[in-house]
């Protein structure tokens, strides 16, 4: 499986922004962003630099193509098949992207990155209303449950999971069943679901080019 292999603060610095791709180190003083705000390089510190309008446009793609931690082919693929859908292209694009199976894992809060949710679903730990499903793309749609297997709840991770005490908040299109390692798919993400932090109207004016 191709994969970024960029350093993930790096990626932080390069946007202006945290993505939040290592997971908890991202809340802590040990932030790339926190240490040192200013884009990597040896003329990094001397303040970013002005950009044009299409260095705002790709930089915005950027940011989205390295928050869902995805390839330029699965992005564009993921862009393309929005626009055969009804309604705002840039909203259908988030969509597609929060609905990801690697994504809802995320969301579930079963692994504090995308990157560890990703490799949790490529490794056959999640089940899809019954079934194993290690595709990252998969698309999970209204009334899915997806939920951890059997035999990897007694794992060492997905023990101490079940042992954490602090409470996660949720989006509103997601019911999760800590308890049971188990999340269901309530309705499609809504507007506040949706991060507020990229600028879809910018990706689709890249790509209209």
């Amino acid at each position: 499986m191709a994969r970024n292999l960029d350093p993930k603060c790096k990626q932080c610095r390069r946007i202006g922004e945290k993505l939040f791709l290592k997971g908890a180190r991202c809340g802590s003083a040990r932030c790339g962003i926190v240490k040192r705000n200013f884009p990597p390089g040896p003329h990094g510190a001397k303040g970013k630099p002005r950009m044009s309008g299409y260095g705002e446009q790709l930089q915005e793609k950027q940011k989205a193509k390295k928050t869902y931690h995805l390839l330029e082919k699965q992005f564009v693929l993921t862009f393309e098949k929005a626009g055969k859908e009804k309604g705002d292209k840039g909203k259908n694009f988030l969509r597609l992207l929060e609905t990801r199976l690697d994504n809802t894992v995320y969301r579930t809060g079963f692994a504090d990155s995308r990157d560890l949710s990703r490799q949790l679903v490529s490794h056959g730990h999640f089940l899809v209303n019954g079934k194993k499903v290690n595709i990252a793309s998969f698309q999970v749609k209204t009334g899915d449950i997806v939920s951890v297997k059997e035999s990897s709840k007694r794992q060492k991770y997905f023990r101490q999971l079940l042992e954490k005490k602090e409470e996660q908040k949720n989006p509103s299109w997601l019911n999760v069943d800590k308890k049971a390692l188990s999340a269901k798919v309530l309705h499609a993400p809504t507007d506040d679901d949706i991060p507020s932090n990229i600028n879809t109207a910018m990706i689709v004016e890249f790509y209209s080019r």
